[in-house]
């Protein structure tokens, strides 16, 4: 019995080690089952590398032995379980192959593109998740007004517009008739990445991040005015009203905690819609990025590459996520106190 009583104080080091594994253990788990999925998609697409990344006409004048020979240097006759074993063996060593649209190792292509892609998603993400919740608290506290009904339907509206549709018409007007920004690309036309300043990125950046903001804002918006309809019809917002506190008062001191929480929720789980929008969005605008590059990769068969930007989305929504759960902790407390009641319960039954 002595032995249990001093054996208990290393009992919470031990008890911590599941939840961090477990969360690895799923993330390795989507990781796997990612790269399968679009291996096993890459195959079954009829695009025919070799062709794609040679042309029509290089194809056609090659001889059979040199076809054979490329094909087999690209694994096009390789099965597919052995084509996805020998990239499995070399991914855990750190190296995700060659990139067969691009002729360069698929890491340094990957993160390039994603230099580009991470400041257009992260300023449109930021953008949809402020707009949103600002219109949804706006349209939530005004229900029935003429600003709640112009809200919601600029919000239908935008909801049932395509993003690359969005991003036409955005080029049209603000760079066509107005000329306030660039056509597209990333850098001036004719000018070296290396002699850019830093106002001609954000000039080129501000036009994409404000389309694809804006797409993904509706439904951040939609939610929160529900939950802002339900907030302030709830008892203790009745109980402060009758304490003579309405208004913007009432909202920030008993509202805005309970708003913001969902708010979360929806902005983390849209992750995805943003990095999905920014593949028809970087077309659009002709922006490079990993969007454009997987378009480039899909129409040439370039599996690596694919796979290593599957990986790397899997793994931006998962940090997504997992972000949204540190922030609850930040946000309510009664989060971080329920989660140590927890911890103290499951060890005393233990």
């Amino acid at each position: 019995m002595g032995a249990f009583v001093r054996m208990r104080p290393s009992v919470p080091a031990v008890r911590r080690l599941p939840r961090w594994a477990g969360r690895a253990a799923r993330l390795a788990l989507l990781l796997v089952a990612t790269s399968m999925t679009t291996f096993a998609l890459v195959a079954a697409s009829p695009i025919d590398p070799v062709k794609a990344n040679l042309g029509q006409a290089a194809y056609a004048q090659m001889s059979e032995a040199q076809r054979a020979q490329l094909a087999e240097y690209w694994g096009a006759t390789t099965p597919l379980p052995a084509r996805y074993a020998h990239w499995a063996a070399s991914a855990l060593r750190g190296d995700f192959g060659q990139s067969l649209r691009f002729g360069r190792p698929v890491v340094e292509v990957v993160g390039e593109r994603f230099a580009n892609s991470a400041a257009l998603m992260a300023s449109a993400w930021l953008l949809a998740g402020v707009l949103g919740l600002a219109l949804g608290v706006l349209a939530g506290s005004r229900r029935g007004s003429h600003a709640d009904r112009a809200i919601c339907c600029v919000c239908y509206a935008l909801s049932s517009m395509p993003s690359f549709w969005l991003g036409l018409v955005a080029l049209m007007v603000f760079s066509v008739w107005l000329g306030w920004f660039p056509l597209g690309f990333s850098v001036p036309i004719g000018v070296d990445a290396a002699q850019v300043s830093w106002a001609q990125k954000l000039h080129h950046l501000v036009l994409p991040a404000l389309v694809l903001g804006v797409a993904n804002a509706p439904g951040i918006a939609l939610h929160t005015r529900q939950k802002t309809i339900d907030v302030l019809g709830s008892e203790y917002a009745r109980f402060a009203r009758s304490r003579g506190e309405k208004g913007a008062q009432l909202l920030l001191r008993h509202g805005l905690r309970n708003l913001v929480l969902p708010a979360i929720t929806i902005e983390c789980a849209s992750v995805s819609e943003v990095f999905g929008g920014s593949v028809l969005v970087e077309q659009v605008f002709s922006y490079p990025g990993l969007g454009q590059a997987v378009v480039t990769a899909g129409l040439g068969g370039d599996a690596p590459l694919l796979v290593a930007i599957a990986l790397v989305s899997a793994c931006v929504v998962f940090a997504g996520n997992a972000c949204a759960d540190m922030l609850y902790a930040l946000i309510d407390p009664r989060i971080r106190e329920g989660r140590g009641v927890a911890r103290c319960v499951s060890l005393k039954l233990w």
